[in-house]
């Protein structure tokens, strides 16, 4: 049985190892892809979901354009870690597949409305799915769950000393999202510090002898140099596509459910992920936080699924 998946992202890297881990698995179908402004403003990153899938020889996969800002503030890219065009890296030809027609949060309206058990797939600001969820309250209870990458507790932030950057960016759609009675996983920097970008792994990428390959590896080449200049480790976090392995072996991971909450009324922590791990508060558990990750078994799956890849 495939699962039917929604992938709301912001390209990014590390996003797009994450689509390509998706289109090169079987047991997910791929709806559509949704695009959100983030690490780059929003004619980039729908520009790039169109470039990932072309890279993979899936140019059958719609991309829609969704939220060029977040829902109450300004917006905050990162080509301070993406470069400028969110894939600096390799050389990726500009896509000749469409853009579709129509806004994202329309789309996933539309397509929650008329499938059963989608999940999405959150790899950037949620603001595309908070929009969806008020615009259209029917929808929330049609999702499967959502599996998204975002927050932090025991590593703190990674855009202000206590949050993580799709979090930060629009943190009143994460409290949305994080409050809308689904099950939610969530892939925070606790879990993704773990995945770290060694030379031995990104050289795993470019010996398949691929174009997928390469390209991944340039990818991870350049995305690995802020976090290794600013954690002064070998390689750097690969955040995103621990949403996709999650979805296809969760056995790598170890969490727990617990309540989280999103810091949106002052500057100081906005965006934080009030993370009850301890259990010291009374609030029901929303969130199945994870914490734990088999890094080695993770980049094998990457590995061995990119290969199938052109």
């Amino acid at each position: 049985m495939t699962q039917k998946i929604i992938i709301d992202t912001d390209p990014g890297q590390d996003d797009a190892v994450a689509i390509l881990l998706a289109l090169a698995s079987p047991e997910l179908d791929v709806l559509g892809i949704t695009a959100v402004a983030g690490n780059v403003p929003l004619a980039l990153t729908e520009k790039n979901a169109r470039k990932i899938c072309e890279l993979a020889g899936r140019p059958d996969i719609p991309v829609y354009a969704g939220a060029a800002r977040p829902l109450m503030r300004e917006l905050v890219t990162a080509e301070y870690v993406h470069g400028k065009t969110g894939l600096d890296g390799p050389d990726l030809p500009e896509p000749t597949m469409p853009l579709q027609q129509g806004h994202a949060v329309d789309f996933i309206i539309d397509t929650l409305r008329s499938n059963d058990e989608v999940t999405l797939c959150a790899l950037g600001p949620l603001t595309n799915i908070a929009m969806a969820f008020v615009k259209a309250p029917d929808i929330v209870e049609r999702v499967r769950e959502i599996v998204a990458m975002g927050g932090g507790l025991f590593e703190g932030g990674n855009t202000t000393p206590v949050a993580e950057f799709n979090i930060y960016v629009d943190p009143h759609a994460a409290q949305t999202v994080f409050k809308c009675g689904r099950p939610i996983t969530l892939m925070p920097l606790d879990v993704t510090h773990q995945c770290l970008t060694t030379a031995k792994r990104v050289a795993a990428f470019r010996a398949l002898g691929t174009r997928t390959g390469e390209a991944t590896a340039s990818l991870l080449d350049f995305f690995e140099r802020f976090d290794e200049q600013k954690y002064g480790t070998d390689g750097g976090p690969l955040h995103d596509p621990n949403v996709i392995a999650w979805l296809l072996q969760p056995e790598l991971y170890e969490g727990r459910e617990i309540n989280l909450e999103v810091e949106t009324g002052s500057e100081l922590t906005m965006g934080m992920t009030v993370a009850d791990w301890w259990g010291v508060t009374d609030r029901p558990a929303n969130v199945n936080y994870v914490r734990e990750v088999d890094a080695d078994g993770f980049y094998a799956l990457l590995v061995e699924r990119l290969a199938k890849l052109p």
